[in-house]
């Protein structure tokens, strides 16, 4: 598709781009296992240890013997590819003062980021624990942030690092409740982060899952769930049928929960004020 709204009395060095949503999934998962991926399909291992058994010693008296630990492996496989391809013409390319190549770029990786933003998100299915369909509003927001809490620890989950990730509605519930205070300074936060409650790093993002009524509402640690990601290929070229400058890219990646123990989900709706 042509840039013909490029109107050469109206060009200008800058390029107007899409409003963008905070990504902010990709940014509170771990990428330990991450390696060389070649191809979807690609399987990264992981594997782990069993508990170590505690006894009780007397001096003298207690014979020891080494237990053999018990290891289990688990497989995190790379199931996602997404591409990107898009073509600037040349005449458009020379009106223009603004270039639309790198403003054709940052858009593309946007999008690869958001898809899989969007893909992390979905895996609120493997949480060890999931909450009933709660309506939320401000008088019992807080008390659902709190038994998110409560259910990490009784799982043991550390406090440190904790995070959860509520849809804008959620967050304007705490703010109505006055447990959150509004960010009015001019530093932005980064990666749609709206400041601390109930013990965790509240982020809001537009990608919390859902189906339109319920919002299934993250909670957890980095420990839950790791994300393995490469950009395969970016490649730019001369379409034969065209005169344009081409890009296009491979994006490969995958994601598991591999400690359900350390992400919890409150299953929310919107309720109205009282």
């Amino acid at each position: 598709m042509s840039v013909n709204n490029f109107i050469p009395e109206l060009w200008t060095g800058r390029i107007f781009s899409k409003l963008k949503k905070s990504l902010v999934f990709g940014d509170v998962v771990n990428r330990d296992y991450e390696g060389e991926i070649a191809q979807a399909g690609d399987t990264v291992h992981i594997n782990s240890v069993g508990p170590v058994t505690i006894g009780s010693y007397t001096k003298n008296v207690t014979q020891i013997s080494p237990e053999t630990l018990n290891d289990a492996q688990m497989s995190l496989v790379i199931t996602q590819s997404d591409y990107f391809c898009f073509e600037v013409d040349d005449i458009d390319q020379r009106q223009a003062k603004g270039s639309l190549l790198p403003a054709g770029m940052d858009q593309a990786a946007y999008g690869l980021r958001d898809t899989a933003d969007q893909f992390i998100a979905a895996l609120h299915v493997d949480a060890s624990v999931v909450s009933a369909s709660t309506p939320i509003n401000s008088l019992n927001a807080y008390a659902a942030l709190l038994s998110l809490s409560q259910a990490l620890d009784e799982a043991n989950v550390p406090a440190e690092g904790r995070w959860c990730i509520i849809p804008a509605w959620f967050k304007t519930k705490l703010v109505l409740a006055k447990v959150l205070v509004e960010n009015t300074s001019n530093e932005a936060f980064d990666n749609g982060k709206v400041g601390r409650c109930a013990g965790f790093d509240l982020r809001a993002s537009n990608n919390v899952a859902n189906d339109g009524t319920d919002y299934y509402i993250m909670a957890g640690t980095n420990r839950a769930i790791t994300f393995v990601d490469q950009i395969n290929k970016v490649e730019a070229f001369r379409p034969e049928s065209a005169f344009s400058d081409a890009v296009k890219g491979l994006h490969l990646y995958g994601a598991k929960v591999v400690d359900p123990d350390c992400l919890a989900v409150l299953d929310a709706t919107e309720a109205a004020e009282p």
